[in-house]
């Protein structure tokens, strides 16, 4: 087979040296005394010069004795060193106590007890979705399924089938099956090959709607009924993609057990500026106050807690209390906004609740400062003569030093870019970390995911919000001038909003000849960002009485005086954007509008005529989060996870997604990994070539070298990473009695990463003795990229055993394994590994 046939086998030297495992013997003619030992510097370093003459006399040698073998050490190496850059730390925030420095270790038990937990809370959450609204319902496994009646289905929707893939719903009509007098109904479905008739019994198992959040787009292709192999590995990609979001999260929350710092001092001044917040807060509110406090004055660990609820809910609040707590104990923090705009929001209202604490120093960092105004804030954030320091990315940036940063909050997390992001996570392993979210989560997707992340959620408006009217109707001028004349008289601002920025400059003219004397403006993603930021600031001031613009407006901005939407062909807006920008007005204890107008029906495609229905069938958009559910929950799903995963929705279709999320939620217990100790690792493989003359004369000190490389493999894999390329960069290619030892040593590693204790051969067989389960083996099965080394794999009690076709020579043989271990290796990932 290819995987075994494609390597070439190598030279080895003429004299062969049997020792065990990785003891080499050296023979260094001409000497009668080693060099001295090296004592090893930080991570295996090194440290040997090599001398151009004996770089020439030894490579001349090498090049003699190289394989044209693949070079798999390097490949590996590659795909480490890519994954840990990816990953690490940016390392720029200078905190003089980061818990990253106070790690305590984290024990067999403690991972047991949490991961049990999360399973508690999995298991409450998914039975309150089982009883809740989202559509799903249980399967007989006990999985929440969001399997699709297949009546419920008009032509031309898109559908998934389990087995075989995306395809296009036809119709059901009754036909007689052979054998019966008694007719049935059947379900047609068309795919890219023919036309699939299943009854419906059978349908109503395997069908799932296809569909993508905040779209209805058609999926990239249909699925084959003759070949369901594209189809499968669709599959498989979106389940070990789920798997490994999952995991991802596990293990950030696994690893914050480890870092430590004090807890906050319950100061009693808290309580006093507790009072000064002038409303009755709601229970929801209560709750977030409760665990906040209790994150930063009860707790060792770093806090990352998200603050999930709609604008005008409460958040700040909660966010200015934890400034409070953090601020009166002597530290710094930082509230970073998407957009400036909001940043000066909060600016004003965190300054005048602090104004009444001169000790307390706030700044609002903005592009709209001056060279001079910057240098000075960057010198006042960095001797600690601001406190709480808010503005968007910049504060990120390499220039700002902060002397004792104690406290992020991020405002709207989901709207930073990719780099902001990861600046972000890195600073989660050295402050307390407090993220607000304007996206509406439903409750029941809150309860299924909560035990994956610290999150508090407000969803009780305040008592003194009135609820929003909703007015969905035809188009026509004289409407849209009554809507406008009834807000502007008395006294507020209107949100005019299109899909698209054309038709933005007629619909603008229209209102400048209508309402001449009143401050009109456009803001959409076009506008220099500058111009942008100056309009919504107006509008937020009240200086502009009428905002036409697009969606840019859907999420962010609290103007309690903008009490009136128009929302202009509003179904081509998705359902979750129509929740949202719904919710831009309504935010005082005036009554507001939203008012939904679509084109003459005549006009519109059978879609929008859909959609147009259900909304006119939901008569008050209040009951708008019913229709809107499956888009919010992508959203929520993405805001508690940290990460959209549109492309792998794409795949399979938000239903099977979410039900193969679901099951990997149910399942989080099963998928761990537990490695075992390197020296515990035995690998029985009769190849121990010796180190040649050349090679031991080149190297300045070749015992403390081989030592070095099985430290480095005894510590952990990216030490062996390091001092391999370490090795090679200094010394060249290493010969191959050298390749073979460093072989060995990642060989036993890896086997010690994924909880193999020895591995040895019977026949054509290679066996490795395992701690893993059936569960963890498939998942890792199911993430191998070579079809030829998972379909050999086979697993009997605790071995996992792969039958060759052939009798390999044992360099082959070792080059075999490192590839399939490296291979397992990789899908560590997915797995949580304590």
């Amino acid at each position: 087979m290819a995987a075994t046939t494609s390597l070439t086998t190598p030279q080895p030297p003429h004299h062969h040296h049997h020792l065990l495992h990785t003891s080499f013997t050296f023979l260094k003619p001409h000497r009668t005394l080693f060099t001295p030992f090296l004592k090893p510097l930080p991570n295996h370093r090194i440290t040997a010069i090599a001398t151009p003459d004996r770089v020439a006399r030894f490579e001349n040698h090498n090049n003699n004795n190289q394989d044209t073998e693949t070079d798999l050490i390097s490949s590996f190496n590659e795909r480490i060193l890519k994954d840990h850059f990816t990953k690490r730390n940016s390392g720029r925030y200078n905190n003089p106590e980061p818990h990253s420095e106070k790690k305590a270790t984290v024990t067999d038990e403690e991972v047991d007890k949490y991961i049990h937990l999360v399973k508690q809370q999995q298991q409450r959450g998914l039975r309150e979705l089982k009883r809740g609204r989202l559509g799903g319902n249980e399967g007989s496994d006990g999985v929440v399924s969001y399997k699709v009646d297949p009546f419920s289905l008009e032509e031309g929707d898109y559908v998934v089938h389990k087995k075989v893939g995306i395809g296009r719903f036809m119709s059901i009509r009754p036909s007689i099956p052979e054998g019966s007098t008694v007719p049935i109904d059947y379900v047609y479905i068309q795919y890219a090959d023919g036309v699939a008739k299943l009854p419906v019994k059978q349908a109503s198992k395997f069908l799932y709607r296809y569909n993508l959040p905040n779209e209805s787009s058609a999926p990239r292709g249909l699925g084959r009924l003759k070949d369901t192999s594209v189809w499968e590995k669709r599959k498989v990609k979106g389940k070990v993609a789920i798997q490994k979001m999952v995991v991802d999260l596990m293990e950030v929350y696994l690893n914050r057990l480890r870092l430590r710092r004090p807890p906050y001092p319950k100061n009693p001044a808290m309580a006093e500026f507790a009072a000064q917040f002038p409303f009755k807060p709601t229970p929801d509110q209560e709750q977030a106050f409760i665990d906040v406090e209790k994150d930063l004055t009860e707790r060792e660990t770093p806090m990352d807690r998200l603050i999930c609820g709609d604008v005008g809910f409460g958040k700040t609040e909660v966010a200015q209390r934890a400034l409070f707590c953090v601020v009166s104990s002597g530290k710094q923090a930082m509230v970073l906004a998407p957009t400036i705009v909001l940043a000066r929001q909060h600016f004003g209202v965190i300054s005048e609740r602090f104004s009444r604490y001169p000790n307390i120093r706030v700044g609002l960092m903005s592009r709209f400062q001056t060279r001079a105004e910057r240098e000075e804030y960057f010198h006042l954030i960095q001797n600690g003569e601001l406190d709480i320091i808010i503005g968007t990315h910049s504060l990120l940036g390499s220039r700002v030093t902060y002397d004792k940063l104690g406290l992020l909050i991020v405002d709207e997390e989901q709207r930073f870019g990719v780099k902001q992001k990861e600046m972000i996570a890195s600073l989660k392993t050295s402050v307390d970390v407090l993220t607000l979210s304007a996206t509406p989560i439903p409750r029941t997707l809150y309860l299924a995911l909560t035990g994956f992340r610290d999150c508090s959620l407000i969803t009780t408006p305040p008592p003194q919000r009135v609820p929003i009217k909703t007015h969905l109707s035809e188009y026509s001028e004289e409407k849209v001038i009554s809507a406008i004349n009834f807000e502007l008289d008395r006294g507020g601002q209107v949100f005019y909003v299109l899909p698209r920025i054309q038709g933005l400059e007629q619909v603008m003219a229209f209102l400048e000849k209508t309402f001449p004397d009143v401050e009109i403006a456009l803001a959409h993603g076009q506008l220099y960002s500058k111009r942008l930021e100056k309009t919504m600031t107006r509008f937020v001031d009240g200086e502009i009485k009428i905002l036409v613009s697009t969606n840019i407006v859907e999420s962010g901005l609290d103007i309690q005086n903008a009490n009136t939407i128009i929302i202009q062909d509003f179904q081509q807006f998705g359902l979750a954007q129509l929740y949202q920008l719904r919710g831009r007005v309504g935010r005082s204890n005036k009554e507001a509008h939203a008012h939904l107008y679509y084109p003459n029906k005549l006009l519109l495609s059978p879609e929008a005529k859909k959609r147009l229905a259900a909304l006119e069938e939901c008569g008050d958009l209040g009951q708008g989060l019913q229709l809107a559910e499956r888009d919010m929950t992508i959203r929520g799903f993405g805001n508690i996870f940290g990460v959209q995963q549109t492309g792998d929705i794409g795949n399979v279709g938000i239903d099977l997604f979410f039900e193969m999320l679901f099951e990997s939620l149910s399942m989080v217990d099963v998928h761990r990994t537990r490695p075992v100790p390197y020296k515990s690792v035995k690998l029985e493989l009769d190849i121990n070539p010796r180190l040649s003359s050349e090679y031991i004369n080149y190297l300045d000190n070749p015992i403390e070298v081989v030592k070095d490389a099985e430290k480095a493999a005894e510590k952990d894999m990216w030490s062996l990473v390091q001092f391999t390329v370490d090795l090679r960069r200094q010394y060249g290619k290493e010969p191959y009695a050298m390749e073979v030892l460093l072989k060995k040593l990642y060989v036993k590693r890896m086997a010690a990463d994924i909880g193999i204790t020895k591995i040895y051969i019977s026949g054509k067989t290679v066996i490795m003795m395992t701690n893993m389960s059936e569960q963890v083996f498939k998942m890792i099965r199911d993430a191998m990229l070579s079809d030829s080394h998972r379909n050999m794999l086979e697993f009997q009690g605790d071995e996992i055993k792969a039958e060759l076709l052939i009798d390999l020579p044992k360099d082959q043989l070792l080059s075999w394994i490192f590839q399939l271990l490296s291979e397992l290796h990789s899908a560590l990932p997915a797995l949580i590994r304590y």
